[in-house]
């Protein structure tokens, strides 16, 4: 099944409809009712509660989805189950089909039999792949009908042995626990129909909330502790700033976010669940600020067009892994994809781009003589793009230090090339950033955008830090979209980035 990930769409979105990316959905405060899954849990007909429960409405929102997907996942069991019959009915047929024809052959040709018997039994030679030109069309066929089926039912003996590795196998559906009622709250928060919840989504945000608990230790817990049970006072907006900066999310994110606090905090009494909740609003806003400036709130592909994406940045941030997980993510939503590998200086960089491009089926372009031209390698991507129809190249370019100034220049060469073989080409240059860099992290990424023309940030390793404020200095200070966020080591651990489900896993309780 193809799920777009870069359009948020999938086979049971109904046309027409605002992806639940665009969706600017309430935010989730603690307590607070869902109006999505209110609405979704209220049949038809039905008189309203006036006083309804909050959550028994979210958690009966919550448990028609999963029994929605429970029944997709145990049809595609049962489909899969009645395949196997089905092919064993189908090798009977062509069987009996082989032993009419043998019965039919001349009798003066017992050397022809015995060989169209012995490859219908699965015992003929390597040597009969291919029908001798001696034999009759009928024989011919019969021959040719054996081998099929020997070369089905060898394939059907194998398949249930053979795993697919465990990070590219379809997402299944887990328990009816916490994860997953936080993970539907998410979405019916976003305008999501019980009808319309993927279990491609369910999975993702709890890999993302589960990334990103490392953060949400260190800051959730001392945010509550800082909000405590009473009205918001101006000493706890004080230590909540002093939390906000350990998060890195930065001086100027604080600032905007505490002074928007105080101004409310003067018109009227704010209790602990409506700070929190205008929290959240304001650090989704500060997230969203760059993306609705650049005009495109979604990072996709365009279809039947060229695409070419950059990926740039210092050493060890993560580029070749995380331009191969944007191959696998393509190929899922259905585009056509081809890998350049750029980076021609460091030592491997192009067998482990091989690699990535291996596990996705993605052809890759490279040259393999030492320290070649990276701009001649993405000539020939571009080359073979234009040649095959392909929707998308993903380049990988080497590391370097945003001070190196010859380093900038070959990035600029690079750019200067696809601008010239492919000038109606959509150009995208994003910034691979490590979360766990911190502020060192801002730094680049200001730097690398006055030099490299980039169009947006990829966040990755938001697992592995306590650091996940920065995404909010990256978008507030540098003033660049978050295009991609990586909260994970699998290959389906990357995803288009999406404010409100950010906010949400950060602080969810």
């Amino acid at each position: 099944m193809v799920y777009d990930w870069f359009n948020r769409t999938g086979p049971d979105a109904a046309d027409g409809e605002t992806p639940p990316s665009q969706a600017s959905g309430p935010s989730l405060a603690p307590d607070d009712p869902t109006p999505a899954a209110s609405a979704a849990a209220q049949p038809e007909g039905s008189s309203a509660d006036p006083n309804p429960d909050p959550n028994a409405e979210a958690l009966e929102w919550a448990r028609q989805a999963y029994a929605r997907l429970k029944a997709q996942q145990e049809a595609q069991k049962q489909a899969q189950q009645e395949s196997v019959p089905n092919l064993t009915d189908e090798l009977q047929a062509d069987l009996q089909a082989d032993s009419q024809a043998q019965q039919s052959l001349p009798s003066s040709r017992p050397d022809s039999v015995q060989a169209v018997q012995n490859s219908a039994e699965g015992f003929a030679s390597p040597t009969s792949a291919e029908p001798s030109p001696g034999l009759s069309l009928l024989e011919q066929a019969a021959a040719q009908r054996a081998e099929r089926q020997q070369a089905i039912t060898a394939s059907a003996a194998v398949a249930p042995v053979e795993a697919a590795p465990a990070d590219s196998a379809e997402p299944s559906l887990g328990d009816f626990d916490t994860t997953f009622t936080w993970s539907a709250e998410v979405l019916a928060a976003q305008g999501k129909r019980v009808d319309q919840v993927s279990l491609e989504e369910i999975d993702w945000l709890g890999r993302l909330r589960q990334g990103l608990e490392q953060t949400r230790q260190g800051f959730v817990t001392q945010l509550l502790d800082t909000l405590g049970d009473d009205p918001l006072t101006p000493e706890v907006v004080d230590d909540l700033e002093t939390t906000l900066l350990r998060a890195d999310v930065g001086v100027q994110a604080t600032d905007q976010v505490l002074d928007a606090l105080r101004k409310r905090m003067n018109e009227e009494v704010v209790d602990p669940a409506e700070g929190l909740r205008f929290l959240k609003e304001q650090l989704q806003d500060l997230l969203d600020a760059p993306t609705r400036a650049s005009g495109s709130p979604l990072l996709a592909p365009e279809r039947d067009r060229l695409n070419v994406w950059l990926m740039v940045g210092v050493n060890g941030v993560g580029k070749t892994t995380t331009l191969g997980k944007l191959a696998n993510l393509a190929v899922r939503s259905g585009y056509s994809c081809l890998i350049a590998a750029a980076d021609t200086f460091r030592a491997a960089a192009v067998q482990q781009v091989q690699v990535w491009g291996d596990r996705s089926n993605v052809p890759v372009i490279a040259n393999p003589s030492a320290n070649a031209d990276p701009a001649a390698v993405v000539y020939d991507a571009i080359g073979a793009a234009q040649a095959k129809g392909t929707e998308l190249v993903l380049v990988d370019t080497a590391g370097r230090l945003q001070t190196k100034h010859n380093l900038m220049e070959e990035l600029s060469k690079v750019r200067r090339i696809v601008d010239k073989l492919a000038p109606e080409a959509v150009v995208e240059s994003l910034l691979v950033l490590d979360a766990s860099q911190g502020q060192n992290g801002l730094r680049q990424a200001m730097a690398f955008a006055k030099a490299a023309g980039l169009t947006g940030v990829v966040l990755t390793k938001l697992d592995g830090s306590a650091r996940g404020g920065v995404a909010l200095a990256v978008a507030s200070e540098a003033g660049l979209p978050i295009r991609f966020i990586g909260a994970g080591e699998g290959i389906r651990d990357l995803r288009p980035f999406n404010s409100f489900e950010f906010v949400e896993a950060l602080l969810a309780r």
